[in-house]
C-alpha cells in the first residue's frame, strides 16, 4: 500500500494489516515496484550480511531486523523455513517465495505460518509446504556440536537459532570436570555443549518428548555424561536448594513467562525466583548464564530483576557478559522489538 501524509505527499509502500494493532509496516521510501524481483534483492542483501557464520542453520531474514518486517527466513543446509507474520506479507505471499528461491537457491521451502502472532492478522495457522521437499528431521551442525532440529513441529521454525552463539560462550566459561545444571534444556542444546568440559550435566524439562529428543541428541554425538530429568524447574530448584546441592555452570533458558504487558508483574516474579534459586546453589567461581526472550522484560528491567535476585540470595556475582540474540538475529537501536533476547553471564565470587 502507499503511504502519504495528510498533504498528500507519498511516504513510501507499507504492508497493510486491517485487524490488527499495528495497521502499517513500511517497507520501503522509493515509488518503485515491490515484486518477487524487489523481494529477491533484499533477501539476497541479509543473507550477504550472514557471510562466515560457522553453522549448517542460520537465520537469513530477521523481519524488522533486515528491514523487512513480519518476515522471517532460517536456514538448514540446502532447505528455508520461512514464516509469514502479517496480513500485507500474507498476500504477497508468491513474490516473496519467488524472492527467497532466487536468493538462496533451496531445495525446499517450508512456511511455518503457525505463530501465534498470526492470530492477531485475522491469518489461519498452518503449516504449508511452499516449494520442493523439505525432511520432517534435519541435522544441523553448530560449533562442532550435532543436533536434530524438526522443521515441520519444533519451536520455532525447529531449533532455536537465536541462541548459537551464547551456547558456545557458555562452553567456554564453564569449570573443567565440573558439575552442571541445564534447566529448560527442551532439546538439549545448551547441555550439549556443557557436555564436553564437565564431568556431570543434569539437564531438565517438563516435557518427556523433548527430553527424548535430548538424548538422541547425546548419543548423535557419542555423548555419554548428561542425565535427562523430566522435572518441573521451580519445584527442582526448590528441592536442590534444600538438599544444599552446588552446580558449577547453570543455565536458565527459560520460554517467554510474559506474553503480554498484562503479566508483566507476574513474570518478573517468576524470573526472580528462578534466578534467585539458581544463585543460591551456584558453587564459589561458578557461572550462571540466565536469560529472558520475553519482549516486554525489557533489558532493563531484566538487569534490575537480577540485581534484586542476588541481593535476596545473599551472593555477589559478577557480571561477565550481558547479551542478546546471535548475530544472525540482529537488533536495531530505534526498534526495541528487534532485541527480544536479554542474557546475562554471572561468576560467583562469594
Amino acid at each position: 500500500m502507499r503511504v502519504t501524509d495528510r498533504r498528500g505527499r507519498f511516504l513510501g509502500q507499507a504492508l497493510y494489516s486491517p485487524k490488527s494493532e499495528i495497521r502499517l509496516r513500511l517497507l520501503t521510501r522509493a515509488d518503485a515496484p515491490v515484486d518477487a524481483a524487489w523481494w529477491g534483492e533484499r533477501i539476497s542483501a541479509a543473507a550477504s550480511r550472514r557471510a562466515g557464520i560457522e553453522a549448517s542453520a542460520w537465520r537469513a531474514v530477521h523481519g524488522e531486523g533486515d528491514s523487512l518486517p513480519s518476515l522471517v527466513v532460517d536456514r538448514y543446509g540446502p532447505w528455508v523455513v520461512a514464516q509469514l507474520l502479517s496480513a500485507g506479507l500474507e498476500r504477497s505471499r508468491d513474490d516473496v517465495v519467488a524472492g527467497i528461491r532466487a536468493a538462496l537457491a533451496p531445495d525446499g521451502i517450508l512456511l511455518r505460518n503457525d505463530a501465534g502472532v498470526r492470530r492477531h492478522e485475522g491469518l489461519p495457522a498452518e503449516v504449508v509446504l511452499a516449494y520442493g521437499q523439505v525432511p520432517e528431521v534435519v541435522e544441523v551442525v553448530e560449533d562442532g556440536m550435532r543436533y536434530l532440529a524438526a522443521p515441520w513441529s519444533g519451536q520455532k521454525t525447529g531449533a532455536f537459532l537465536d541462541q548459537r552463539e551464547n551456547r558456545a560462550l557458555v562452553a567456554r566459561h564453564a569449570r573443567p570436570g565440573g558439575r552442571a545444571l541445564d534447566l529448560f534444556t527442551y532439546h538439549g542444546s545448551f547441555a550439549l555443549h556443557l557436555a564436553r568440559p564437565a564431568a556431570e550435566v543434569i539437564a531438565v524439562d517438563q516435557s518427556a518428548e523433548a527430553l527424548a529428543r535430548g538424548a538422541d541428541n547425546a548419543r548423535l554425538n557419542g555423548i555419554g555424561n548428561i542425565a535427562w530429568r523430566e522435572a518441573n524447574a521451580f519445584d527442582l530448584l526448590r528441592e536442590l536448594e534444600q538438599r544444599k546441592e552446588r552446580f558449577d555452570t547453570i543455565v536458565l533458558d527459560p520460554p517467554a513467562f510474559a506474553k503480554t504487558k498484562a503479566t508483566l508483574p507476574r513474570a518478573v516474579a517468576g524470573y526472580k525466583e528462578i534466578n534467585l534459586r539458581a544463585m543460591r546453589i551456584l558453587a564459589r567461581e561458578g557461572v550462571l548464564f540466565t536469560c529472558s526472550c520475553s519482549y516486554h522484560v525489557s533489558r532493563e528491567v531484566f538487569m534490575a530483576m537480577l540485581a534484586d535476585a542476588a541481593r535476596d540470595s545473599g551472593r555477589r556475582l559478577q557480571l561477565l557478559a550481558v547479551r542478546g540474540a546471535a548475530g544472525d538475529h540482529p537488533e536495531v537501536v530505534n526498534v526495541p522489538e528487534t532485541g527480544y533476547l536479554k542474557g546475562a553471564l554471572l561468576r560467583a565470587v562469594d
